[in-house]
């Protein structure tokens, strides 16, 4: 089997990129190292895989390519992310690199006889809907970051609609684990804390987030890929929501460590809550979230400390 991975170095796609390799895939890796965060970073989410005669990889904006590689399964994982940095002159950023890049790549595979073309979205479509979040609610996102995932779930939806392009959307509710991008809140708060530095928390911290463990996303995505179900959408979700204030106290508990916050205004963008109603994906791909939140935590400090020499290597 063949398989395109978009955004391979980045968070999510490496974790799916070594999954894919061990699990005897020919894997064709693309992606631009965006600026968003430490090349060096996203260069060692790639370690073991170039080490891997069955990866190859192109460094290169979706905009920039001419032609795809011809394979079996795309999983569309590039995107310009970042509810706060969406908004104002940051917007053309959004619109290119997570609609006009994704039209670029249905367009081009919508005449292939490919077996799934998988695209990773957010939670941030829903905005602040009723609890639990539920894929046939109306979308209401409240970031242009989130207008922009949505939008780009629609092209996904036409293109099966008009083309018979086997599709699948997955709504990822606030995802960590090991390789987490630096500006995620769950990195922040366990870098900081580790350090005895302080914590910034927009708003008073009793806002709720549904953490899913990047070990059970990838699973999630791969199960996508070789259901039958074409056209739907589906939330990927931890399954229970903890409050901001709630989380730090675990990180406290496995570190040892106490946190220091500073409580500041809430964003522009940020949700209230955010819970994923999983009642879909369990009955339609059999998929459920293995990895709670206590355990989740211990296993990321655990690889955090390891990474980064005890918090201070880089």
């Amino acid at each position: 089997m063949k398989a395109l991975v978009t955004g391979c170095a980045g968070f999510i796609g490496s974790n799916l990129t070594d999954y894919l390799l061990e699990n005897g895939f020919e894997v064709y890796g693309l992606d631009c190292f965006t600026d968003n965060y430490s090349y060096l970073i996203k260069e060692s989410n790639l370690q073991s895989a170039l080490k891997n005669s069955d990866f190859k990889f192109t460094e290169k904006d979706i905009m920039d390519v001419e032609e795809f590689p011809e394979v079996d399964y795309v999983f569309h994982l590039a995107a310009q992310a970042g509810v706060r940095d969406s908004w104002g002159e940051n917007f053309p950023v959004y619109t290119r690199n997570n609609i006009e890049a994704t039209q670029k790549l249905l367009e081009f595979y919508k005449d292939l006889k490919i077996k799934k073309f998988v695209y990773s979205s957010s939670s941030s479509v829903y905005g602040d809907v009723d609890l639990p979040m539920k894929e046939g609610i109306l979308p209401k996102p409240v970031s242009p970051y989130g207008v922009s995932k949505l939008a780009a779930e629609h092209l996904v939806y036409l293109y099966w609609k008009n083309y018979g392009l086997p599709t699948i959307s997955l709504r990822y509710f606030t995802v960590y684990g090991p390789r987490q991008r630096p500006d995620m809140s769950i990195h922040r708060f366990v870098k900081s804390i580790l350090k005895g530095e302080e914590i910034t928390v927009y708003g008073d911290g009793e806002q709720t987030r549904d953490f899913t463990y990047v070990t059970d996303v990838v699973k999630a995505i791969a199960i996508a890929a070789e259901s039958e179900t074409n056209g739907e959408v589906f939330n990927v979700g931890g399954g229970s929501r903890i409050s901001i204030n709630n989380l730090l106290v675990e990180i406290e508990k496995v570190s040892g460590k106490k946190a220091r916050i500073n409580y500041f205004q809430k964003q522009k963008g940020d949700v209230k809550d955010t819970w994923a109603d999983l009642a879909k994906i369990e009955s339609v791909l059999s998929w459920k979230s293995e990895t709670d939140v206590k355990t989740g935590i211990r296993n990321y400090i655990d690889w955090y400390i390891n990474f980064y020499d005890i918090g201070g290597g880089r």
